[in-house]
């Protein structure tokens, strides 16, 4: 046939879409093009795919050849087109018969024939189930990965020569299958343990706190304190990962390629922990590029995203985390597209109290005046504090409590207890697509964080003696919920919502 048409799939944002690969071989001196605007990588598949089928036993089409790839109006980036195009030609010198509407393929093609992995293959298999496409041809590295998707045939192929035996009924290759409950297991975090952690008692409540709804977090306090100690081991008290947030997370790692041969799970089994440099670029933390690519908040979602010495942070970049903050989502804009990436992730993040590191510090002299620690601390904006669930000072630790203080509680022991809250958070939030109540929108907050008459009390005094504003009384509402389910309580209590007014008590003294 002098055309063929097969179909693969790209990846627009974090979601996939079909590609229509279309082939035609038409008489005349050897010409190749590539229309359907095609990036650089695209473009250079025609040197990929004429070395792979001569070396793997097939003669180069001495003709006209024309590749289309639609939809014409989307840009197409990558190598994911190889195998595809291939597998086209050889249908239009009638290499391989059938009808191929049924299949997406894709993969990466080196010279020697060899099919390598590419990026987004959960989307790609997501996509293939809500089409009902009945196969996916992927390459072997990608396969477990995508058969995490159920209803789509998945088939792990390692070779040109290998793919076109298959497709001719030469061989048969027995479809992927993955279990993703047995890769859901704790991930070992080198022996971390916040038993390790000396003193902090009411710093290391207001983490488990934390983890235990989903709330964002700012540690104050002098150097050496122990503020990126606690930091490094929060992720041995998250709740565990739930399936549907795995997968939701996995398609973020995916589409940037951080999902390797070696990961022993085929989805990001534990919740995310990225802790990004000081010097990062607005585009490397929110996310960017001509044609945009998620950034660290979009890498962290359903996880932790910690920012150490928070003030040193680009006025930019940290005023960009107001919108993922308040959504849980970035919409990155360019003159010719618009993408959202999910970004519902926990902030965490450290600072001194002053320039020097010393204000808080009783053991020593603070060398900053006023003028400098407000000039510091203004780095900050109040809108952004202000979306901050949690503020806790971390006080130096003193030498009795380093040397002479039992080690402290074992994460094995937090978890369980932040695991059970997180349990009946989800439970309650079963039917609204809500895993914990730091996400909660103003809706649930009025019909699940209702008051008695002695806790609206407690609530109105600190609103009017600290000036929280109508944020924060959401914010205090949210944290006396995750207290209350730490306790196994059915309703909110006063003592519930004093303990989450203290962690608002910084609102005046850092402004």
């Amino acid at each position: 046939m002098p055309v063929s048409r097969t179909l693969s799939a790209a990846v627009f944002g974090i979601d996939a879409y079909i590609v229509e690969v279309e082939v035609d071989l038409s008489p005349g001196l050897f010409y190749y093009s590539t229309v359907g605007l095609p990036d650089a990588a695209v473009r250079e598949s025609q040197n990929r795919v004429l070395a792979a089928l001569q070396n793997s036993g097939f003669e180069t089409p001495i003709k006209r050849i024309t590749v289309n790839l639609a939809p014409a109006d989307i840009r197409k980036e990558g190598s994911t087109f190889d195998l595809p195009i291939a597998i086209s030609m050889l249908m239009c010198e009638g290499i391989i018969d059938g009808d191929m509407s049924d299949t997406i393929i894709f993969g990466e093609l080196a010279l020697d024939g060899r099919v390598k992995p590419v990026r987004g293959a959960l989307p790609v298999a997501i996509l293939a189930r809500d089409k009902k496409i009945r196969r996916v041809i992927t390459p072997a590295e990608n396969a477990s990965e995508a058969a995490v998707v159920d209803g789509v045939e998945v088939i792990g192929v390692d070779s040109l020569p290998q793919t076109i035996e298959y497709l001719t009924g030469a061989v048969e290759i027995e479809p992927a299958v993955s279990d993703p409950g047995k890769f859901f297991e704790r991930a070992d975090y080198n022996e971390l343990d916040f038993s390790e952690v000396k003193g902090q008692q009411s710093v290391k409540r207001a983490l488990e706190i934390a983890a235990a709804g989903g709330h964002n977090f700012l540690m104050i306090g002098p150097p050496g304190s122990g503020k990126s100690m606690m930091a490094e081991r929060l992720p041995t008290i998250l709740p565990d990962i739930t399936f549907d947030e795995a997968v939701e997370t996995t398609k973020i790692h995916s589409i940037c390629g951080k999902l390797g041969a070696s990961n022993k799970s085929p989805l990001v089994n534990v919740r995310p922990f990225r802790s990004p440099h000081h010097t990062i670029s607005d585009a490397g933390l929110i996310g960017g590029g001509t044609i945009p690519t998620p950034g660290e908040v979009s890498l962290a979602h359903n996880g932790v995203l910690f920012l150490d010495e928070f003030p040193e942070y680009k006025r930019n970049a940290l005023e960009a985390l107001r919108q993922p903050l308040e959504e849980g989502s970035v919409t990155i804009s360019r003159s010719s597209m618009s993408l959202t990436f999910p970004s519902r992730f926990m902030l965490a993040a450290a600072m001194n109290p002053c320039p020097c590191g010393y204000y808080t510090d009783p053991a020593k002299e603070c060398a900053c005046n006023q003028h400098m620690i407000r000039k510091y601390r203004s780095r900050i904006s109040g809108p952004l504090m202000d979306r901050i669930d949690i503020h806790i000072e971390a006080p130096a630790v003193k030498y009795n409590e380093i040397i002479g203080a039992p080690d402290g509680e074992p994460s094995t022991a937090i978890r369980i207890r932040v695991n059970k809250a997180r349990r009946s958070q989800l439970e309650r939030f079963a039917d609204d697509g809500v895993y914990c109540n730091g996400h909660m929108s103003a809706k649930q907050i009025r019909k699940i964080c209702v008051l008695d008459g002695a806790s609206q009390s407690i609530l109105k005094t600190a609103i009017e003696k600290l000036g929280l504003s109508a944020r924060a009384h959401d914010k205090v509402l949210k944290l006396a919920r995750t207290i209350a389910d730490l306790q196994g309580a059915s309703a909110i209590a006063s003592e519930h919502v004093a303990e989450a007014v203290q962690y608002r008590s910084l609102d005046r003294e850092i402004y």
